[in-house]
């Protein structure tokens, strides 16, 4: 089983893993503290998991692919909670649908902060022992599942209260890009054979393994990501109404949405745009990333401004001059293996390979990404309609 490009040392620490557990976990907890008990129930669309499904399914994976195999005489917390809190592993057995998740009003957010502290306990126990490669791979791995969620967590409790008529604020800060006045540049890069995918030591996913040649043709590539202002020129220009730059699935979701405009925009009663953001509705900053759109929409944004999305290739080929981190970006490149990809053998096998089909990759990070949880070479995916991510854009075109 092969998860990442090197395991972490055994001799390397046993304590250092424990406190990185520790890190996660508290993050995780300190994510949903401020909000009631309500708000950790409800699922507005299939999409959107509630939160505290969140914080019982991070759980049951350390439960389930590390103290059930790893754990001496683990007792697992609840014999029913595999099925309510299994995702999309087949091979772990029957779970319910994703559909049902916010149907759950038990087990209640007590009981899972309880299962939370048993499955902590055991695993505090069993990492104050001696950690084997395997034990020490699966840790880091179950690491990094959870900070993935963890910006679930986040932007899934966004679009529950962002649908509330209310808007009410769940954080000091308002959790959003933030303004960078720099000029907008390009990049021009050289054709030329460039190397792509993870090399090196320390963690990341399978999906970013095998390092491989692309060949690319001269192209520019914009510094920046496509801001706010940018975005509401496409707007006010009447890009939603304009077929010619579409794609056809583009056109028909385009024609379903309520509103002209990235999710989370609302018109006030005096015609100003306002965005909700996690300190609740804000007046629209026009010089900060656009976040919260579609890759329909981000291909026609592109289109209408006389330019393209990158490919991930150019993108990563690029990426030390890009000012990156703020948004998602999504790219033209579909979601496919690299050469020579291999799926990991059992449940973990299904982690990302079974995706690999009529999704799109982004690159880069966003303002909920987890510290110490982004890479040059990360792929994120996701179906072309969705935007209930933090995701924006980015310009490329090719230069003669």
């Amino acid at each position: 089983m092969q998860l990442s490009a090197t395991s972490p040392s055994t001799s390397s620490s046993s304590a250092s893993l424990l406190e990185q557990f520790y890190n996660v976990r508290k993050l995780t907890a300190d994510i949903v503290a401020s909000l009631q008990p309500e708000d950790f129930v409800p699922q507005p669309v299939p999409d959107v998991s509630p939160p505290k499904w969140h914080l019982a399914h991070t759980t049951w994976f350390f439960e389930t692919f590390i103290l059930s195999s790893f754990g001496e005489s683990y007792k697992v917390f609840h014999p029913q909670f595999a099925f309510f809190f299994n995702s999309y592993y087949e091979a772990a057995g029957p779970r319910i649908l994703r559909t049902q998740r916010g149907n759950m009003t038990r087990p209640t957010t007590d009981e899972i902060f309880a299962y939370r502290a048993h499955v902590d306990q055991a695993m505090a126990t069993l990492l104050k022992q001696d950690v084997s490669s395997e034990l020490a791979e699966l840790v880091t791995l179950g690491l990094n599942h959870e900070q993935q969620h963890q910006e679930l967590l986040i932007t899934d409790i966004k679009f529950i209260l962002g649908h509330n008529p209310l808007f009410p604020a769940f954080a000091k800060t308002k959790l959003a890009p933030i303004t960078k006045p720099t000029p907008q540049d390009w990049v021009d890069m050289e054709e030329g054979i460039y190397h792509i995918g993870f090399e090196g030591e320390g963690f990341c996913f399978d999906n970013e393994l095998g390092r491989h040649r692309v060949f690319l043709e001269t192209f520019a590539i914009r510094r920046q990501v496509v801001t706010n202002r940018e975005y509401l020129a496409f707007i006010d220009a009447g890009g939603y109404t304009e077929v010619e730059h579409w794609l056809s699935e583009g056109w028909a979701f385009a024609k379903t949405l309520d509103q002209h405009a990235p999710l989370h925009w609302h018109k006030s009663e005096k015609g100003e745009w306002l965005n909700y953001t996690a300190a609740g509705l804000q007046p629209i900053e026009l010089d900060t990333p656009v976040t919260h759109i579609s890759y329909y929409e981000a291909d026609a944004f592109a289109r209408w401004a006389g330019f393209r999305l990158p490919t991930e290739f150019e993108w990563e080929a690029a990426h030390k001059q890009l000012d990156w981190g703020q948004v998602w970006e999504w790219t033209s490149s579909a979601y496919a293996p690299y050469p020579g990809f291999i799926t990991a053998d059992g449940a973990l096998g299904e982690y990302n390979g079974k995706w690999m089909v009529n999704q799109q990759t982004l690159r880069g990070a966003s303002v909920a990404t987890s510290p110490n949880h982004s890479r040059p070479t990360y792929r994120n995916f996701f179906h072309a309609d969705k935007r209930w991510q933090f995701t924006g854009t980015r310009l490329c075109k090719l230069n003669s």
